[in-house]
């Protein structure tokens, strides 16, 4: 059957640090799977997960996991400059390629096409790329993390999951997050 975006958020979830997931379905089956005040929510903001999370990695020492799709990520090719730039050596984007866009009917991506996201991010500057199929070989990238800038492209099948609506507002995820923040500044 092959990997699922719910394998990639599970194996996430062991880790310890500060989750920022891109709009849709990956924030709502995060949320389904394991809300918590260390998770931020980007409720229609397709693309940009990643440059939100830079920006939290750049200004604090905990780790950031960032969760973006194959789509958003398309959309956005300039943040994987930007991000090769910095090389915060506490961001981890772990971009989840299920070839379609999931939450808005799933159309196909680029990536079905032969689009490949392991070298486009290599190409951006960004040296320790991983492609990975399995949620053991995602666990084994994720354990052997070793402090430096990485992005793992998480190839996973598309599969229609029933998730709850996130029930809180913009403002209260950036309030608890924001907290969040203050706390592991401590």
């Amino acid at each position: 059957m092959g990997m699922t975006q719910a394998d990639v958020i599970k194996q996430i979830l062991h880790f310890d640090g500060l989750i920022v997931s891109t709009l849709g379905l990956p924030s709502r089956e995060l949320y389904l799977l394991g809300d918590s005040s260390r998770n931020f929510y980007l409720l229609g903001s397709m693309g940009m997960a990643s440059s939100f999370g830079l920006g939290i990695a750049l200004s604090q020492k905990k780790r950031v996991y960032v969760i973006e799709g194959d789509g958003a990520i398309l959309m956005n090719l300039g943040s994987l400059v930007t991000i090769a730039h910095h090389g915060p050596s506490n961001y981890c984007l772990i971009i989840i390629d299920n070839g379609v866009y999931a939450t808005t009917g799933n159309q196909p991506t680029p990536t079905q096409k032969g689009t490949n996201l392991v070298k486009i991010a290599k190409g951006a500057g960004i040296r320790n790329v991983k492609q990975v199929e399995t949620p053991k070989e995602l666990r084994h990238v994720l354990i052997n993390y070793e402090n430096k800038l990485l992005v793992v492209v998480a190839k996973v099948v598309p599969k229609d999951i029933k998730v709850p609506i996130i029930p809180y507002s913009p403002v209260k995820i950036k309030k608890r997050f924001s907290k969040e923040l203050q706390e592991s500044q401590k």
